[in-house]
């Protein structure tokens, strides 16, 4: 079950990145730092923010969007502006397009096979936790 989150955790991660992340999916990940959502075409475990307040909240947030989003930069075709948010197993993400000072507020899923980025929705608020 996920844990809520600081909004300090948030600030940090933001400025790892160096772009703010939409308000939609800020509020969700305060609520709820991680979890199972899905989309029309699948089903997604969220990667949670890292957390290291505790043990238990380090442990549950080890695959954090920075650590999962370096990883996927490994893979041909990563977008470069992009924040892996989400993956479906399969190694198919879901992920935030970052455009100039904050990521847009609208989720695509990145294909790994042909590197394929399609909308799945106009805001994270519109994707439904499973």
């Amino acid at each position: 079950m996920p844990l809520d989150l600081a909004e300090s955790f948030l600030l940090a991660a933001e400025r790892e990145l160096g772009a703010s992340l939409p308000k939609s999916y800020r509020l969700a990940m305060l609520r709820e730092n991680g979890g199972e959502i899905e989309t029309d075409d699948d089903d997604w475990q969220q990667y949670p923010v890292a957390d290291t307040s505790d043990r238990k909240r380090l442990s549950r947030s080890a695959n954090h969007i920075l650590k999962e989003t370096a990883s996927c930069r490994g893979w041909a075709r990563f977008p470069e502006n992009a924040v892996a948010i989400a993956g479906n197993g399969a190694g198919d993400q879901l992920v935030l397009l970052k455009q100039n000072e904050g990521f847009a507020p609208e989720v695509y899923a990145w294909l790994h096979e042909s590197g394929e980025l399609k909308k799945v929705a106009n805001d994270f608020s519109l994707i439904k936790a499973s």
